[in-house]
């Protein structure tokens, strides 16, 4: 078995990654007690969530991710008081979905008002999500950790997993509605996973998305997503830690003595730090990790807001582009097949509606993804564009600028989007309760000392900081025996 510790530890714990779970965590090493050093490959810390000018001077996009679901439902951000530490405007809207014709489903963070527009599957919607709503911390519990472990309520649990099983399941996830507007408002959200519909894991992640949406909204980041990086880094600072930036870390042999190596990195990425010293077995394993299809990414700079045909929309915070959940099915298929779409699915946000920081005045940044085969090399703005055009005609005379990334180049600006997979690995049923490996310890490496922390890691994609958080918990029990959980409050000043 390889040690990462030599001699004398320089300092008791290093990261490598500065993503929101490698933050997470030095931030919780640090409040253990332990010095801590993060080395980060580029100049700017954060990762994907960080906010720059893409496009023209005073407009502030956001890199990858900009609305954060998972924000005001992750046990360590709650735990770390982020909602008191900056500013999340939520939307009264949390997701919208045009649909052909010019009307539009409406995902409220009120589930009253949003079943009372869904006419006549408003009472199925309602079925569906109010008692998921009423226990959202629960779901938020068991779907915040690695799936092996027990869940401390198992009858939200067997709700959840009795709704995941129907929404997943092609013979039956059309049953439970008659109308257009609420399964495609579902399928919308669902199809974040970037995967084939219907499957368990969409089902799973979109309805837990969805429980969000009612129980506390999908906040926006006042000043954009790098808020959140500028949180977690002034905490960590606070409390000792250090950030070495432009620094690339080849071998894990390259780093100082260090008595834990937590790694905000792939399991592709730790195969090649260990310079093949991993057990036969577990480097297997690793090598069997399987990263889905991938993203390509767009930023405009807007002299208007979008003039969406359904005035609804406009108050919505994040907009699922993609038409009826057959037409839906149909892109993302397509796409999983190594293909891409005609028509594609398309997730736009428009955060200078609620934050007018992002542009100038009276005018927006907008941010929009499409999905992709990994390693796709071809710019999809025009496919975008022409696809928010269906259902905001007039949107290309907006256009003041745009920016516009490949999956490959997605790749290239964060190697932890292999092929353009921002997940950092496929999300599918089997890929969730084994990631990167089936353990119940997955964080945990064969090397002496040495952790992952990333979103290759339980509980998965999403800017949350529990794989980081997780991570560090586990080095803390089994590196030096501390089993207390390290307060990691806005007022426990070191």
């Amino acid at each position: 078995m390889v040690t990462v510790r030599r001699g004398v530890a320089e300092v008791d714990a290093i990261v490598v990654g500065s993503g929101p779970n490698g933050l997470a965590a030095a931030i919780t090493l640090a409040r253990a007690g332990l010095s801590v050093r993060v080395y980060e490959k580029s100049a700017r810390v954060g990762g994907g969530a960080a906010t720059a000018e893409l496009t023209l001077p005073g407009f502030h996009h956001d890199v990858c991710s900009a609305v954060h679901p998972l924000a005001l439902a992750s046990e360590f951000f709650q735990r770390f008081g982020l909602a008191d530490r900056i500013e999340l405007a939520v939307p009264e809207v949390s997701y919208g979905h045009p649909l052909p014709g010019g009307t539009a489903g409406l995902a409220y963070r009120s589930l009253t008002r949003t079943v009372a527009e869904l006419g006549r599957d408003g009472a199925a919607w309602n079925r569906l999500f109010a008692p998921l709503v009423a226990h959202s911390e629960r779901v938020a519990e068991f779907t915040g950790a690695q799936l092996l472990r027990l869940p401390n309520h198992p009858v939200t649990a067997l709700r959840f997993g009795l709704r995941v099983l129907e929404q997943g399941s092609s013979p039956l996830w059309d049953l439970r509605f008659s109308g257009e507007t609420a399964p495609a408002l579902l399928t919308g959200v669902s199809a974040h996973t970037i995967r084939a519909l219907p499957s368990l894991a969409t089902a799973g992640a979109g309805l837990t998305l969805a429980t969000y949406a009612h129980a506390g909204g999908w906040p926006i980041p006042v000043g954009g997503s790098g808020a959140i990086v500028t949180a977690l880094v002034d905490d960590l600072l606070a409390h000792g830690g250090e950030i070495v930036t432009s620094t690339e870390v080849r071998r894990l042999s390259d780093l100082p003595p260090a008595r834990v190596v937590m790694l905000d990195l792939t399991p592709r990425a730790l195969l090649r730090l260990a310079e093949g010293e991993l057990p036969d077995a577990y480097a297997r394993r690793l090598r069997a990790f399987r990263y889905g299809n991938g993203v390509a990414k767009v930023d405009f700079a807007l002299s208007d807001p979008v003039p969406w045909q359904a005035t609804g929309l406009r108050a919505a915070g994040t907009v699922h582009v993609g038409g009826t959940r057959a037409q839906i099915r149909r892109a993302e298929n397509t796409v999983a097949r190594g293909r891409h779409a005609e028509e594609p699915y398309v997730l736009v946000s428009q955060p200078s509606g609620i934050d007018p920081s992002r542009a100038p005045a009276g005018q927006h940044t907008l941010w929009a993804y499409t999905h992709v085969p990994r390693g796709s090399t071809i710019d999809q703005t025009e496919a975008i564009v022409r696809q928010i055009e269906r259902y905001a005609p007039g949107f290309r005379d907006t256009i003041l600028a745009s920016a516009g990334r490949t999956a490959t180049q997605l790749e290239q600006h964060n190697p932890n989007y292999v092929g353009g997979d921002i997940s950092a690995g496929e999300v599918s049923l089997t890929q969730l309760v084994r990631r990167p490996v089936l353990s119940p310890d997955p964080w945990r490496t064969p090397l002496h000392g040495v952790y992952l922390c990333s979103s290759s890691t339980p509980p998965g994609p999403g800017v949350h900081g529990l794989a980081g958080w997780h991570a560090a918990l586990s080095a803390l029990r089994s590196e030096l025996g501390v089993r207390t959980v390290p307060d990691l409050s806005p007022t426990n000043e070191k």
